[in-house]
């Protein structure tokens, strides 16, 4: 990312976004901060070597920040290992209890092509994560790309999510995945068929200055009884910048086309696309946007990100830009690609 090298932050704003605290103040999912660590940087698909970045700093510095909360999962390579001795290392381990961050992960994905969404492995999954985590609970736990499966297939390992919630191994179930309308289909059928309703639903690159479709779709998901809605990837898995995507992007040539002359334009306004991209995302959600950080350099940015996106003078400059991109991208707003099986976007409930 183009990003430039930031001071510390001042403390007063760091107030606002929220300090680390006792969760105890907190109420369960309400106390889920603005900004969520993802954890997915923490893995070969987008760092070469993984085990060279420093975890441990990264989360630290986070903590620090008051983003106190970490979003992993078990596909992501070697990332719930790192971040498991990272938060066991006796540094941070002293400064922050376990009541002091959330910790999320994510059950049923195992290989690209290989899934598994039934109660012996999904208890299996979240067992193993709490062994790598170094934790006796977890916050939260998604069943993991959900679409991937017909639909009916993941109720079993759903199932067995909420049972370990009973337990109180899970404090809250959810899902995650890519296609908006296939998450809020598959929390209706929860709700139908296990009467119990999803606590959290997690979807990636669908709210961006390139797509806001899963803004629009808030509603569907709270009358099927879902509590919270969380953004992932702002920067749409790379999409959203000066430089090239990464090469297993899954948009349209055309759309890797328009959002490059955006970049190209706002460039040539001295603004890097994925700032205005970050902060366009930050200020129009209104609630928890999960953001992967390979480096302190790209935290400082990310929480700079956050109170530019507060600023009045800087929210102006950025809608004078704002309708530029957006009549760049031209029929590329709003554009998704597909993914998972073609049935779930049939089916009914």
């Amino acid at each position: 990312m183009s990003y430039v090298q930031l001071p510390t932050p001042p403390a007063e704003p760091l107030v606002i976004l929220g300090t680390v605290g006792s969760r105890e103040r907190t109420a369960g999912l309400d106390g889920l901060p603005p900004l969520v660590l993802g954890g997915a940087q923490f893995n070969y698909q987008y760092n070469d070597d993984p085990y060279k970045l420093p975890a441990k700093d990264i989360i630290r510095h986070c903590f620090e920040a008051g983003v106190c909360a970490i979003d992993t999962s078990a596909y992501y390579g070697p990332s719930e290992i790192l971040i498991g001795k990272a938060l066991a290392d006796p540094e941070i381990a002293a400064s922050y209890s376990r009541d002091t961050y959330y910790l999320i992960t994510k059950a049923g994905r195992i290989a690209e092509t290989e899934f598994d969404f039934s109660p012996t492995w999904m208890r299996h999954s979240v067992e193993r994560s709490l062994k790598r985590l170094h934790t006796d609970y977890l916050d939260i736990v998604y069943a993991h790309d959900v679409e991937f499966v017909a639909l009916e297939d993941t109720l079993p390992g759903i199932a067995e999510l909420f049972k370990m919630k009973e337990e109180g191994i899970i404090r809250n179930v959810g899902i995650s995945g890519y296609p908006v309308p296939v998450l809020v289909t598959l929390c209706r059928l929860v709700r139908a068929r296990l009467g119990k309703t999803i606590d959290v639903v997690l979807s990636y690159s669908n709210f961006t200055i390139q797509n806001r479709r899963l803004k629009n779709s808030l509603e569907d998901f709270y009358a099927a009884g879902v509590k919270k809605v969380l953004n992932g990837s702002p920067l749409s898995m790379s999409l959203l910048r000066s430089q090239p995507p990464h090469a297993f992007h899954p948009a349209s040539p055309d759309l890797k086309r328009r959002v490059a002359l955006a970049a190209n334009h706002t460039a040539s306004k001295n603004v890097e696309l994925a700032d205005l991209s970050m902060r366009y995302a930050l200020r129009n959600w209104q609630g928890t946007t999960v953001v992967g950080y390979s480096s302190l350099f790209e935290v400082n940015a990310g929480i700079k990100a956050y109170w530019e996106s507060q600023n009045k003078d800087i929210t102006a400059a950025d809608e004078e830009l704002l309708h530029d991109v957006h009549e760049i991208l031209g029929p590329g707003l709003d554009e998704v690609w597909s993914s998972g099986l073609k049935q779930n976007y049939e089916y009914t409930i």
